[in-house]
This record gives structure tokens, sequence and C-alpha cells, in this order.
């Protein structure tokens, strides 16, 4: 279900003094670049900063699927309740989040803009199958 890590969401209440931090450590400024939301291109995956986010949760982690909807009701089975439900951030990109049972917040991301070349475990016709 997940195809890897896409994106890490930091809290950024002071977003000026987030995204200067953030472009002296990595050299590069970001590639997107409003007053809701920052967003840098790291080794193709995006580290963003969002002056709404809540730093007493941290730092959220996106995990790329296929179908968001469709994950989240995978995960939900599985024992985690819905902190955000599924919602288009623009793009085609749809988002969730969801609390898992130790309590951790995990993010899920279906981005079409996103790419993927590699074939996942139990899908294509390799060994196995």
């Amino acid at each position: 279900m997940f195809l890897g890590l896409r994106t890490v969401i930091y809290p950024a209440p002071d977003l000026a003094a987030a995204k200067a931090w953030w472009t002296s450590v990595l050299g590069v400024g970001p590639y997107f670049d409003e007053p809701f939301y920052v967003g840098f291109n790291v080794g193709g995956y995006e580290l963003s900063l969002d002056p709404n986010g809540d730093p007493a949760v941290g730092p959220v982690t996106y995990w790329g699927v296929r179908d968001v909807d469709v994950a989240l009701k995978s995960v939900v089975a599985a024992g985690a309740t819905v902190r955000s439900a599924v919602q288009e951030v623009g793009g085609g990109i749809r988002v969730a989040t969801v609390v898992e049972p130790t309590g951790a917040v995990v993010g899920l991301i279906e981005n079409p803009q996103f790419v993927l070349s590699e074939t996942l475990p139990g899908e294509g016709d390799g060994p196995g199958r």
C-alpha cells in the first residue's frame, strides 16, 4: 500500500525564520513559496513548512499511496483514527492524516505528479505471480 516516503511537513509558526534557516541549511531556496506553505525539493522529496502547523504535534511524514481513499480505509481498519479526512490541496494532490494506535500522526498522500518507476511487492509479473 505505501509507495515510499514523499513529504515531511514541519510546523513553522515563524515562517520567514524557518524559510531562512532551511534555505541556509539546504543551500537552495524553496521551489514553492506562499504565505500558507513553503516547499523545498530535497533529493526528489518534499520538505515543507506549514505556518499553521502545531509545534506540539511536530513534523508530519506523508507516505505516498496510489489511492488515498483506499489507503485511509485500510489504515483505519488496522486501528488508526482519522485526524484529517481526505482533502485536495491543489494540482490533483490529495492528503489525509491518521493517528496510529500508539499515538503517532501518519500522513497519506496521493500525488499524480510523483511518477514511480518501480513495481511494488505483489505487483506485476515477477516471481511468485
